[in-house]
């Protein structure tokens, strides 16, 4: 490689012996937190069923998992490069492996509430760490790409297997399945990684800010609970209250970043253009889509009658386009450009999601397979080089920080899509008419959502039943299409700022020396 021969450097700092194996391990973590995302919700009903919550616990059941991810990316970020990556990692997995039991076998709906909390603790330690220590591992810019691209597309896979994995495991064993898959993975990954994954940190990096990291976790909470309360209650005075204190923590929080010797997180890394244009158009990416994928699942099982392993099948081109654009995009933005390749992609799931846009009830599945694939390939592209981009903007110690950003920057876009998104949707669904004659409590229940209606119809007989369901899934198709008209209008209007953004920006050549 004539790269290797203009930098000579030890063989064991380039080509670090066992590094796609340590890959293989780290990518697994993050394909496991990405299903655990998804896999819940197949496994509702079940689960509500056993353990009977009432409709406030089933919501907190649902989000206290992404809401305390959010709230602590940035602070376990931080606390990798402190006392080591591959240190809070171990620590990370092995926690998730212990708190995935206690989520299999809750007996109670405020045990599970916590479990699902403990649970986004771990998941916070092992997303950051991953993509930091890809940074650590693999010192040639081309193979570093490769490896994002291995990274993001497992990323981007864990939401489309995590359907058909919980689809599987629910057609023949009980809802605690879902999170005891976790066991054997975490095993393997402490395993291998005490082995041959190596150790990195800041070698300097000042005390850990406990102050920073409180105004970081109220403030990330307090804002993702306001948005997705407002978007399925409206407005009330608990809600403002938790908004307004949610965006005060985090203006404190970066106004004392701005003071501190050693901040928990360095504001300067969004001086950089590159850095700042890649995490914004993460964040209106996922914005874009997760109502796409939140919804999807609903529409192939209770509007086309699909069963959930078929529903998850029915998912997976989005998988495949995912993983093989991810795997092409570092070579693909070397031979065109960062700005073409992130922008064509965001072009083509604006697209694809105005496409959407215009499908029925009785849609064919080839067409909504092709859209998938098309989501998947642009989201594959656009998210690995974005990565990259975050990574390679950043000086190497501060690793940890800068791959969090990028984590929360998705999951606050995951947050903000759902809420704003999903409430499109109820907001059209709630407004369909009821067929003459269906009792009121009745209409009531299959008002609150289409699986309730699904529900609702079997109390009544013949006919009225059929119209109620027909009418409900009609409201609901209207309502996916108004959302994914509106997503794709923000996917589209994020490939143009990205072509703005990310002006002149390249991928680095050959070795990385830092």
């Amino acid at each position: 490689m004539s790269s290797m021969e203009q930098h000579p450097q030890p063989p064991t700092e380039l080509r670090r012996p066992g590094r796609w194996i340590a890959l293989s391990v780290l990518v697994l973590a993050v394909l496991l937190v990405a299903v655990d995302a998804t896999v819940l919700g197949l496994a509702t009903p079940f689960l509500s069923e056993d353990l009977e919550p009432t409709g406030t616990q089933l919501l907190w059941i649902g989000d206290v998992y992404s809401f305390v991810i959010a709230g602590l990316l940035v602070s376990m970020g931080s606390l990798g490069d402190r006392i080591g990556r591959k240190k809070l990692l171990l620590c990370g997995a092995t926690a998730f492996g212990a708190v995935s039991v206690l989520n299999a076998y809750a007996m109670t709906p405020e045990m599970m509430i916590l479990a699902r909390a403990l649970l986004g603790v771990a998941g916070a330690t092992l997303m950051p760490s991953t993509l930091a220590l890809i940074r650590n591992i693999f010192h040639d810019a081309r193979e570093r790409s490769l490896a994002i691209g291995i990274w993001g597309a497992m990323a981007s896979a864990g939401a489309a297997v995590g359907p058909v994995v919980g689809g599987f495991l629910l057609e023949h064993f009980w809802w605690g399945s879902v999170f005891l898959i976790n066991l054997p993975v975490m095993a393997v990954l402490v395993v291998v990684g005490i082995k041959l994954i190596p150790e990195s940190k800041n070698p300097a990096p000042g005390p850990w800010d406990m102050i920073s990291v409180g105004l970081s976790l109220v403030g990330m909470i307090g804002v993702v609970y306001a948005i997705k309360e407002l978007a399925a209650h409206g407005g009330s005075w608990p809600v403002a209250l938790a908004g307004v204190g949610g965006a005060a923590a985090l203006v404190w929080f970066v106004r004392r970043q701005f003071r501190l010797p050693a901040p928990l997180l360095d504001m300067r890394l969004f001086h950089h253009r590159g850095f700042s244009g890649a995490v914004l158009a993460d964040l209106l990416t996922i914005l874009g889509l997760s109502g796409l994928v939140f919804f999807l699942s609903q529409f192939l099982q209770l509007v086309q009658g699909r069963g959930p392993l078929e529903a998850g099948l029915a998912e997976l081109p989005a998988a495949v386009g995912a993983v093989t654009a991810g795997l092409l995009a570092g070579t693909t933005a070397r031979r065109f450009s960062v700005r073409s390749v992130v922008s064509g992609g965001l072009g083509a799931i604006g697209l694809s999601l105005a496409a959407v846009a215009a499908i029925h009830k009785e849609t064919a599945y080839p067409l909504i397979g092709a859209l998938l694939l098309v989501v998947g390939v642009g989201a594959g592209f656009a998210f690995t080089v974005t990565s990259d981009v975050i990574l390679s903007s950043v000086p190497k110690e501060h690793a940890g920080s800068a791959s969090a950003v990028s984590e929360t920057a998705y999951e606050l876009g995951a947050a903000l899509g759902i809420a704003l998104l999903g409430s499109v949707v109820t907001g059209v669904y709630q407004g369909f008419a009821t067929p003459a004659g269906v009792p009121a409590a009745t209409s009531s229940a299959a008002h609150e959502s289409l699986g309730g209606a699904v529900e609702a119809a079997e109390t009544l007989t013949g006919q009225q039943g059929t119209a109620l369901v027909s009418a409900a899934q009609d409201a609901f198709v209207d309502g996916l299409r108004l959302a994914s008209g509106l997503g794709a209008a923000v996917l589209l209007a994020t490939a143009v700022a990205a072509w703005f953004l990310l002006r002149g920006q390249e991928l680095e050549e050959g070795i990385v020396h830092d």
